[in-house]
């Protein structure tokens, strides 16, 4: 259960004991953030990495640290739907996360621990050799509206 799931629970059944009750599922969210990858947890991670798309737009990430959607789909040249498919894919999993600013959403990616973090680290420095990694993000400088469309 996440901290997100352990909220929804006290919003949407309010009593007298919210306090305890939040506690308990705090520690229970917690606990199971803080726990070893399990071989689940692992084939997870790699299949949000299988697809090209989604590595695409995580290079951006890892090297822009947050991105709107209308610059990441400007770069990719892309459709609006398809980014954001992939997007919420990466989201499920834990990769990135999302900041709500007006109607724009931004997304960067989440410091998840020592194996993950080296793993994104050492795919952000291998993409610099990247051709279609580096025209991308070329291409991202160059449409990049600064603010958002």
């Amino acid at each position: 259960m996440s901290l997100r799931e352990a909220g929804y629970i006290l919003y949407r059944y309010p009593g007298p004991c919210d306090f305890g009750l939040l506690v308990g599922l705090f520690i229970f969210a917690l606990a199971n953030i803080m726990r070893a990858m399990e071989l689940n947890d692992f084939a997870s991670l790699f299949k949000s990495l299988s697809e090209p798309v989604r590595l695409r737009i995580l290079y951006l990430l890892l090297e822009k640290g947050e991105l709107c959607v209308c610059d990441i789909v400007d770069s990719l040249e892309l459709s609006q739907s398809v980014v954001s498919r992939h997007l919420a894919y990466l989201r499920n999993g834990g990769l990135v996360k999302t900041r709500r600013e007006g109607v724009w959403i931004y997304y960067q990616v989440v410091d998840n621990g020592a194996f993950i973090s080296a793993l994104l680290e050492s795919f952000r420095v291998a993409g610099r050799d990247s051709v279609s990694l580096s025209y991308d993000l070329e291409r991202l400088q160059s449409t990049s509206s600064g603010g958002c469309c």
